[in-house]
């Protein structure tokens, strides 16, 4: 279970603006964060990968602090909106380094076949990355990501750029990807059709002109039953 408490983090410029999330992600689910813009979606992926550092508040993992840990350090892998391939690398070259680098040749080429067979992509590993399409580059990252074995999954918007058959087909991919693995999977998205479709458990973060006070502060949608939320301040 992946929890922030009142977890804070405020622009340091004039009339910045302060943010407060609490929220409870359990493994084995996606968790969905909505909200206009600059409620603080990508403010809250930064504070979890530690992209950020928080005025106060507390994000653990299982009971482990994760904010002493330097964001190379953390148990987070990231998946954005355009996919963060090599182009001029083959596929299978882009998924090896998900890898630590002491494996061998023969286990880096073994589980490299397996991860992109795992994600619908067997024998495409000496195919160069900028031949793919927008939903295979994307999957390519994903097989990446089953290679870091990191079980906190952040995903930024991740099916934007994709035409409507290819988003659904990737979607699904993560969702059984997230409940095979057991993997916390954040997933912060405009497109209701994606958190209606991938999400058990919602939040949503009001904007700056809904709330007079300047805290941004999650609230549960789910019932039943409705994850416990303390009230702003």
């Amino acid at each position: 279970m992946l929890v922030a408490d009142r977890l804070r983090y405020a622009h340091e410029v004039p009339g910045g603006r302060t943010y407060e999330f609490s929220f409870e992600a359990p493994a084995g689910q996606v968790t969905a964060v909505s909200g206009p813009s600059g409620s603080g979606k990508s403010t809250l992926l930064d504070l979890i990968a530690g992209f950020l550092a928080p005025s106060g508040g507390l994000l653990t993992l299982d009971g482990l602090d994760l904010l002493p840990l330097a964001p190379e350090q953390r148990p987070v892998s990231i998946l954005f909106q355009t996919e963060t391939l090599f182009e001029h690398l083959t596929a299978g070259r882009n998924v090896e380094l998900g890898l630590p680098r002491q494996a061998s040749a023969a286990q880096v080429r073994g589980q490299v076949a397996q991860a992109l067979a795992e994600v619908g992509m067997p024998g495409i590993a000496a195919q160069r990355a900028a031949t793919l399409s927008g939903g295979e580059k994307q999957r390519v990252a994903l097989a990446r990501t089953l290679l870091r074995r990191r079980p906190v999954l952040l995903l930024d918007e991740p099916f934007s750029a994709l035409d409507d058959e290819t988003r659904g087909t990737v979607r699904r991919l993560v969702g059984d990807l997230t409940e095979r693995h057991g993997w916390i999977t954040i997933l912060v998205s405009h497109h209701a059709d994606d958190v209606e479709a991938l999400a058990a458990r919602r939040y949503a973060l009001a904007g700056e002109a809904e709330r007079p006070a300047a805290v941004a502060q999650a609230t549960g949608l789910r019932s039943p039953p409705s994850p416990t939320i303390p009230p702003p301040r």
